[in-house]
């Protein structure tokens, strides 16, 4: 079966040409770069009008086949412009009827990671897709993709074009501010994440002002490169970590930056596991991905008739049942002298008195530059040993700390005798879901300690999280913060909510009403819970019902 793509999400237009086997035939595309501003929908939406058919007409000399020999059409169902979808659908419904062949829509954030899979090979990676429009970190659990981590605003690519623009550089941004950043030093810029999510706005705002305020541009661009970069290979290792999975994979337009390619793939080594990256020119939008994707969805019985190929413009990477995936059963190996690793820092085996304790290690990570590097291990270092003592006031079961190395960013701490709490939902599973609410009903009364002491954890994970002797202990501190503010109480719980969600699917939504009841004694529970709701649909693409 010969399927063609036509991919139109955004700025560029694609056509691609892919068989059953997966054998990617042709992939012709044409971006739309405007002269000033950036990308209007309207603009996009003609720019993909007057390009579908010249590049149909070349993906078909390509791949030495004619119109007929089309068996399906598939199109970008979304995310992405409204009127740049309409576009592209239209043309896919006329082109199928003229055919008379079926016609699917697909999703565009998994056609780019399946585009990834059949090219590299890779098994069950973390991938980060960073786009002009998304900044996701993706990976399978229970039949659907999960989005462990996104940016809580605007995606990287968007975040470099602004900049591009404002500084006088001109779009697309990417490549101009890799090319500056080449000749530059580094100067402080704010670095923001949020357990396995993030922010840009924060950051853009600041190079812009840095450079306004007479910085050097190649400064600035080496910072914001920098920093943004590292967040991004922050969060992918923290999902890493968390899902234990052996590989890492990068896709999207932003792929293109080799700076980013060069720290992806030291963090991949530095956390013994595989990195991939599908060749550049399916790295960006194209419509081979979307062939391909359309294959996968017509080999499972996935592909419906005309009224089911509505365009959905908030189309979410979580809302597509996957039935070609399965999980795979291998978790990353570690070296026999590091007990767990952790996107923080590494545990070893230890003695204090006689007593056997845990090192806690905050290693220099190879991936971002020393200014940044000691910065953040000294300041999380120090951060966490006050919050470990701070939450045992508040009534909340943490390690003992005894003894804090600041040049070396290490923690010597009580050795917590039991099994982390996604060990013990593993275990559990749905038989187990009443023991697990009363667990997570336990969670959100300990949370709720937290939040009225003013302390907000950083990084609520299942992972960070062990039952010992029936008794909840809270580790991993490192992403903490001292804060009365409702939003970060809300991001609190967002990012607890997020990690259930991407590896305990099954029970993540009793599991979290449950950490809501148990929070009740929060002293601005209904503010909190308020915010919670608003923090959830601020997603690059959030469906109404998400």
């Amino acid at each position: 079966m010969i399927c063609i793509g036509i991919e139109g999400t955004a700025e560029k237009t694609g056509v691609g040409i892919v068989d059953s086997e997966g054998n990617l035939l042709a992939s012709q595309g044409n971006p739309l770069i405007p002269e000033n501003g950036g990308i209007h929908p309207r603009e996009a939406a003609e720019h993909h009008a007057a390009n579908i058919i010249p590049l149909m007409k070349a993906a078909l000399e390509e791949s030495g086949l004619e119109l007929k020999d089309m068996d399906m059409v598939a199109f970008s169902r979304g995310p992405g412009l409204g009127p740049a979808l309409r576009t592209v659908a239209t043309a896919a419904r006329s082109l199928a009827l003229s055919l008379d062949v079926p016609i699917v829509g697909v999703n565009h954030c998994i056609g780019h990671v399946e585009i990834g899979r059949l090219t590299t090979r890779a098994k069950d990676p973390v991938t980060l897709y960073v786009s002009g429009g998304n900044s996701q970190v993706i990976a399978f659990d229970a039949n659907r993709y999960r989005v462990f981590g996104e940016t809580l605003d605007i995606a990287i690519g968007n975040c470099l074009d602004q900049f591009s623009r404002s500084v006088g550089l001109g779009h697309p941004g990417g490549p101009k501010v890799e090319k500056l950043a080449k000749g530059g030093s580094y100067i402080k810029l704010p670095y923001t994440v949020k357990g396995m999510d993030l922010s840009f706005s924060g950051l853009l705002t600041a190079a812009i002002r840095k450079y306004e305020a007479g910085a050097a541009i190649e400064d600035v661009c080496y910072s914001l490169q920098e920093t943004a970069f590292s967040m991004l290979v922050e969060v992918t290792e923290r999902a890493l970590a968390h899902s234990k999975k052996r590989e890492v994979m990068l896709c999207g337009g932003v792929a293109a930056n080799t700076r980013l390619r060069e720290m992806l793939k030291v963090m991949a080594d530095e956390h013994y596991a595989e990195f991939h990256m599908p060749p550049m020119k399916y790295c960006g939008d194209n419509g081979a991905m979307i062939a391909w994707m359309g294959q996968l969805m017509h080999k499972h019985g996935l592909v419906g008739g005309l009224e089911d190929t509505g365009v959905i413009q908030r189309y979410r990477t979580d809302e597509v049942d996957v039935p070609w995936r399965r999980s795979s059963a291998e978790e990353l190996q570690l070296p026999p002298d590091i007990l767990a690793k952790g996107a923080e820092a590494n545990i070893y085996p230890g003695k204090w008195m006689d007593e056997d304790v845990l090192v806690k290690k905050r290693i220099s990570k190879g991936y971002r530059i020393d200014e940044l590097d000691h910065h953040i291990r000294k300041k999380r270092t120090k951060r966490e040993a006050k919050l470990l003592s701070e939450a045992k006031r508040c009534g909340v079961i943490t390690p003992l700390v005894y003894d804090v190395d600041k040049k070396e960013t290490s923690i010597l701490m009580e050795n917590i005798h039991g099994k982390t709490i996604k060990e013990v939902f593993d275990e559990l599973g749905l038989e187990g879901i009443q023991e697990i609410k009363e667990i997570c009903r336990d969670i959100g009364e300990n949370v709720s300690k937290l939040h009225n002491c003013g302390i907000i954890h950083g990084d609520l994970t299942t992972s960070n999280m062990i039952l010992q002797d029936d008794s909840l202990v809270f580790i991993d501190f490192g992403l903490g913060r001292v804060s009365d503010l409702v939003e970060d109480k809300g991001v609190d719980l967002i990012v607890f909510k997020k990690a259930i969600s991407g590896i305990h699917h099954e029970i993540a939504d009793e599991c979290f009403q449950a950490i809501l009841q148990g929070y009740s004694p929060a002293d601005d529970y209904d503010e909190v819970t308020e915010k919670v709701d608003e923090i959830g649909g601020r997603g690059r693409y959030t469906s109404k019902n998400h």
